[in-house]
């Protein structure tokens, strides 16, 4: 590209420096007006072959013409071989580029197709990455392209909405298409055009408005995610369960545990252990429900913030502990404990006979 460019300048500057000298020439040597100059120069680079302005019965002046001629369409064909030569290695390297990100594209089978590599598909390419699921970035934006393919990712440059851009990408063979693109009325059309190349494809689309919601239904997608709504119900717990969300805060909270608990009827509760609590100063092997429940503690979050993941069953409880329990969603837990304390076995083994004496 570098030396087809050079090409175009040389062959530029030596045709302009050709038309300068030829007309100062015929001007100045040949006596012409300025006018007749400039059209016998134009004439005779462009071979046009019309009448000579003036008559040339002169030997140098045909000798000169001679010059001006070699010189200037030589140049010239130099600059337009350059020119085209720059168009033809430019459009190669494009359809290369394209071949080489697009690579391997063809042997996947039942791979995912994500559409639009902004801060969601990113995102979302990072979760596909580390759950090592085979994917392919569609996106009409090079820079972001490269980025992706920098990290290994397959790519295929062009607009999603495209039938013969989704082809490449291997629809006919995907398993699940998501477009995530920040336009609504983009998410439709891909919507769309995905369900009709490939009928059984499952197809999960980005809504920005709810009154796009039916739309991406009703153009194929399978299931519509709003992120704006999943970022007000994470606020919202932020707000009303503090200590639970903390508790999950990281890769756990960001793939929205609760959510997924929640529709197999599961729940996170926190149950904070008050001074009057039969739980305060009782260890985690006395905790007992109701025996048509069942539930499971997840932590301890004690006063000091500290949290205890999977506390034994030797964990004391203090005033102030908030237990995180899992256990069904439609009711809050109810605690009970049995068994005597610590304190109560000391003193009953205090009363008891030391067992020696009772040997005959």
């Amino acid at each position: 590209m570098q030396s087809s460019f050079r090409k175009v300048l040389l062959g530029a500057s030596v045709l302009a420096a050709t038309c300068v000298v030829a007309v100062f020439g015929y001007w100045r040597m040949a006596g012409w007006s300025l006018l007749d100059s400039i059209y016998m120069v134009v004439i005779t680079i462009y071979g046009v072959g019309y009448q000579h302005a003036q008559p040339m019965d002169d030997p140098v002046l045909r000798v000169f013409t001679l010059l001006v001629i070699v010189f200037g369409c030589t140049s010239a064909i130099y600059a337009i071989g350059g020119f085209i030569q720059m168009i033809t290695e430019g459009e190669i390297n494009r359809v290369l580029e394209e071949r080489r990100m697009s690579r391997g594209i063809e042997r996947m089978q039942r791979h995912a197709i994500v559409c639009g590599y902004g801060r969601v598909g990113q995102m979302l390419a990072e979760e596909l990455v580390a759950a090592d699921h085979a994917f392919v970035i569609v996106d009409s934006d090079r820079e972001r392209l490269r980025e992706a393919e920098e990290q290994g990712i397959a790519i295929v440059a062009g607009d999603a909405t495209d039938e013969e851009v989704l082809t490449l990408a291997g629809v006919e063979r995907a398993g699940v298409l998501a477009t995530v693109l920040p336009d609504d009325a983009a998410n439709v059309f891909i919507a769309l055009t995905a369900r009709e190349l490939n009928p059984t494809l499952e197809i999960i689309a980005r809504g920005e408005s709810s009154s796009t919601r039916k739309k991406l239904l009703r153009s194929g997608a399978n299931r519509v995610v709003m992120p704006a709504a999943i970022g007000a119900v994470k606020i919202a717990r932020l707000i009303t369960h503090p200590t639970a969300e903390s508790l999950l805060t990281g890769t756990e909270a960001e793939r929205e545990i609760n959510d997924d608990l929640e529709q197999i009827g599961l729940r996170m509760w926190e149950v904070t252990v008050a001074s009057s609590s039969p739980l305060a100063g009782r260890k985690v092997r006395h905790l007992s429900m109701n025996q048509d429940e069942s539930f499971l503690l997840v932590a301890v979050r004690q006063t000091d913030g500290t949290v205890v993941r999977h506390p034994p069953a030797t964990h004391e409880f203090r005033e102030g502990d908030v237990l995180i329990v899992l256990c069904q969603s439609e009711r809050r837990p109810r605690f009970s404990v049995n068994g005597p304390t610590d304190e109560e076995l000391a003193a009953l083994g205090a009363r008891l006979p030391d067992p020696a004496n009772l040997v005959d």
